[in-house]
């Protein structure tokens, strides 16, 4: 076959129409594998407890008020921030609820701001859902499920486990990343137990971009903030704000009223060289001038994993890396203690993988991400 007839052929086979038993297939996938298809509830007669009876971690400034109760800022912030920021806090990223129970079923309903629960690089279960973990016998924290949101519906019911042996455990439940929340409620069986457990203190505070904010994870709990708050079981706060983390000063007033047990910025994602120069030493100072022991991790921009063939990019990522490490070195050089930096140029790994668009993690990424953020971090805290 020459390569004419070769490609005639081609073209002639893929414009054929679809079998029947394609075209049946193309419309509803879940007929053919269930497991895709959201949960339905069988358990009945559940009891509901308000998560915010007890409650979420990631939900700071709390005796200020909210436009709503899961917004990520008080509603003072409206105005200070840049426009973007604000809207952009309404997001429950980073929030987390826990409770103990001898459930053998947990069940949650929520009603989404947003009814379009996914993006087009970023599952439904990531924007929109809701996702438990547990503690093991070890005390190990490990996944249970995911809420799968429906598309284009603001009230969200899903069985997060049914059939659970009914002895105590803890569990943590974290809110959709890239989507608000009205209201929340878990639902555990008739006649089981429940204490929902209050906030703890002393949070680990990211400040960063749409990375922190949670893209591209496939669930609420995948992204590199829940990972590190899971793995040194300390309350984190995420303060993403997705292509809008600048290091702004109206941002670095709101964070020195958080008492933390450290502080993340991870801004350099959304900045250029000239940015960082002139906002990364201010902030340092602003935050130091309010914690003056609070250990400050500066964290360089992860380089699109892509970029080893994009001559331009590279060089934005490492024109980015040399202004922060400057303002690092001009900072510990003028005596500032507890001040922490973690390189970029591995943050996604090495082979490309890291990511779901050559910019956001995908969850390898985000694991990867963690890996080397938990050194820096543990050694950080340890001081």
């Amino acid at each position: 076959m020459n390569r004419r007839t070769f490609v005639t052929t081609a073209l002639s086979l893929s414009s054929l129409p679809l079998l029947a038993e394609e075209k049946k297939a193309s419309t509803d996938v879940t007929k053919l594998d269930p497991a895709l298809a959201a949960q339905k509830a069988t358990v009945k007669n559940l009891v509901w407890h308000n998560a915010e009876d007890f409650g979420l971690e990631g939900r700071e400034w709390i005796d200020l008020p909210r436009l709503r109760y899961y917004d990520r800022f008080p509603s003072e912030a409206e105005g200070k921030v840049p426009p973007n920021v604000w809207s952009l806090s309404r997001d429950s990223t980073g929030m987390v609820g826990r409770f103990k129970s001898n459930a053998s079923a947990v069940h949650v309903r929520y009603t989404l701001v947003r009814s379009n629960t996914g993006m087009p690089h970023m599952p439904a279960t990531g924007m929109s859902g809701v996702d438990l973990y547990a503690r093991d016998e070890q005390g190990k924290w490990r996944w249970v499920n995911v809420v799968k949101p429906v598309d284009k519906q603001a009230d969200q019911t899903g069985a997060l486990s049914e059939g659970m042996t009914a002895v105590p455990r803890e569990y943590a439940f974290y809110l959709p990343l890239y989507n608000g929340v009205e209201k929340l409620e878990i639902g555990v069986n008739e006649g089981a137990t429940f204490e929902g457990l209050a906030p703890r203190k002393k949070p680990i505070v990211f400040y960063g971009t749409s990375i922190t904010h949670g893209a591209c994870a496939s669930r609420p709990g995948m992204c590199h903030p829940a990972i590190l708050g899971r793995r040194f079981d300390l309350p984190a706060v995420n303060l993403g704000f997705s292509g809008n983390g600048k290091m702004d000063a109206s941002v670095g007033e709101l964070l020195c009223k958080i008492d933390a047990a450290v502080f993340v910025i991870d801004c350099l994602p959304n900045m250029d060289a000239k940015l960082v120069a002139e906002r990364c030493v201010p902030l340092v100072k602003q935050l130091r001038a309010a914690h003056a022991e609070t250990p400050i991790v500066l964290v360089e921009d992860r380089r699109n994993t892509n970029s080893w063939i994009h001559a331009e990019r590279a060089k934005h990522h490492t024109a980015n890396h040399a202004v922060l490490k400057e303002a690092f070195t001009q900072l510990k050089a003028d005596g500032f203690k507890k001040l922490h930096y973690i390189d970029g140029d591995h943050l996604l790994g090495d082979d490309g993988d890291g990511s779901t668009d050559g910019s956001h993690p995908n969850d390898l990424g985000f694991a990867r991400q963690a890996d080397l953020m938990e050194p820096v971090l543990r050694e950080a805290l340890a001081n």
